[in-house]
């Protein structure tokens, strides 16, 4: 066996990374019908957020004013008229289902219309980008200032531009804030320095994030972070309006005057002004956010080339396919354009997909509306001790103990008789409480609060019981009628 040369040894192939550095995104601003319309709803959803903390709703005398509050101290939620209290926490959970479901059915019709135009990190991250591009320039002139070595001007750009973001991080922290204090006086003690130590955590927690999120991290929270792209997918079908590039139109790419060519020129365009730095002519991606800019991109390239609009646009995968099928075989130019647009259908918005998110919104929203409805202005909790289960009594009597709570939703005090529901020879005793002209004991109920009461419950010696006995509590109104009522059990020895 020969020698091997050490100049034939060939080295293992290198293992590879399992990270890769972020290589940053440099959106290019743009103009268009679809940029319109996110300037409307960024505007919209900016104003919803920092304004309605200063909505007034007059609730009486002793209440909050503000219109939207969540009081943790009093432990209310307050959304104008509604006031929620802890025990009615079903109707925020329902409010979530609806909000979870709408998303699925606005995903099932528009592909991901959530987080291009309304999510909370986009509206945020285009804000930051638009001050960005105010100070820095846009694309080309940020890729340039980053590249260039540091000198006075970059470092007084640069720190103008990070002042601004968290001016407008602090303005985002502070507003959330106010959801949860009272809005004027929470804005008072942060700006003269009496807040709590809590609050001024808060605020620095929901600064740093909006400032870190918005301003650095940028796209890397929708490809990395949100875990919604992972399961949206599975809401869609061949009828969803997704951002789309007509391939059957676009294909093949090439300069504007070359021979036999698609529509596409291949100027990246639409590259250049998505805010995740993807290229929608690959098709569906998890990247992509739906915002649509690409659409505005490529219809101001194909204006200037004097060719019709909508190379990248809204459109479903089944008009895609039906398209490219027309269109198979003919060459570029005006025919095969109208052949495709004529194989088009109008988008299904009705079909069992769409009518079974309606039918469940409906049903959740009918169920929430009845319970809001038909909920009781006062409520009666009974808890019975623990420890010990029941005490025997010198003369041979069993004795259980209860905690009565009632909750009174009105602003007026009641006072209400309570009555027990139990064998012959059961007694009942509430401490410091008064009695009726029938010598039940009398229970007030404080306004718009909770009052508890200590009762007793006594079985006379020689009864035989069973080692648990139902009884029921009920309180009465001035007529007599139950007004509220709550089951329980009365414990013995086996």
């Amino acid at each position: 066996m020969g020698r091997i040369d050490p100049a034939d040894r060939t080295a293992p192939p290198p293992e590879p990374s399992l990270y890769a550095s972020r290589q940053k995104v440099y959106p290019r601003a743009v103009q268009g019908r679809v940029r319109r319309a996110k300037w409307a709803i960024l505007a919209l959803c900016l104003a919803l957020y920092y304004l309605v903390p200063w909505l007034r709703w007059e609730r009486g005398p002793g209440m909050p004013d503000q219109a939207v509050l969540a009081d943790i101290a009093n432990a209310r939620l307050f959304l104008f008229w509604i006031e929620i209290w802890p025990q009615e926490i079903y109707f925020l959970t329902g409010l979530l289902v609806l909000g979870a479901i709408g998303l699925f059915a606005a995903t099932a019709l528009f592909g991901r219309v959530w987080c291009g135009f309304t999510c909370p990190q986009t509206v945020w991250t285009d804000l930051f980008m638009w001050v960005e591009r105010k100070i820095e320039g846009d694309r080309n002139a940020r890729m340039k200032l980053d590249a260039a070595p540091w000198s006075r001007a970059k470092l007084a750009r640069k720190a103008a531009k990070h002042a601004a973001w968290l001016a407008i991080a602090a303005a985002t922290g502070g507003a959330w804030i106010m959801y949860f204090q009272d809005a004027p006086t929470v804005t008072r003690e942060i700006l003269t320095g009496g807040a709590s130590l809590e609050t001024y955590f808060f605020f620095g927690l929901f600064t740093a994030t909006t400032y870190v999120l918005a301003g650095w991290a940028r796209e890397q929270v929708c490809t990395y972070m949100c875990p919604w792209p992972r399961f949206q997918a599975a809401m869609l079908d061949e009828n969803s309006l997704v951002v789309s590039y007509r391939a059957w139109r676009g294909e093949p790419r090439g300069k504007a005057k070359a021979e036999g060519i698609g529509d596409c020129v291949d100027c990246r365009a639409c590259v250049h002004v998505c805010p995740t730095g993807i290229d929608i002519r690959d098709g569906q991606q998890l990247e992509c956010i739906g915002c649509g800019l690409c659409i505005d991109a490529c219809d101001d390239v194909m204006r200037k080339l004097g060719r019709p609009n909508g190379l990248v646009a809204f459109e479903t995968l089944a008009n895609l396919a039906a398209s490219e099928a027309a269109t198979a075989g003919l060459a570029p130019g005006p025919v095969r354009q109208v052949c495709g647009m004529k194989a088009r259908q109008p988008v299904r918005f009705s079909r069992p997909r769409t009518w079974m998110y309606a039918g469940v919104l409906g049903a959740v929203a009918l169920v929430m509306l009845g319970a809001f409805l038909l909920r009781d202005t006062a409520t009666l909790t009974v808890l019975r001790d623990r420890a010990p289960l029941y005490v025997r009594l010198s003369d041979g009597a069993l004795r259980n103990a209860y905690t009565l709570k009632l909750a009174n939703r009105r602003r007026g005090e009641a006072a209400l008789a309570l009555a027990l529901d139990a064998p012959q020879g059961f007694r009942l005793v509430v401490q410091d409480s008064e009695t009726d002209a029938a010598g039940r004991p009398l229970l007030a109920l404080r306004p718009d609060g909770v009052t508890q009461w200590r009762a007793l419950v006594t079985a006379p010696a020689g009864l035989r019981l069973a080692e648990s006995t139902p009884v029921r509590f009920r309180l009465l109104d001035a007529e007599g009628r139950t007004v509220l009522s709550e089951r329980s059990v009365f414990l013995g020895p086996k």
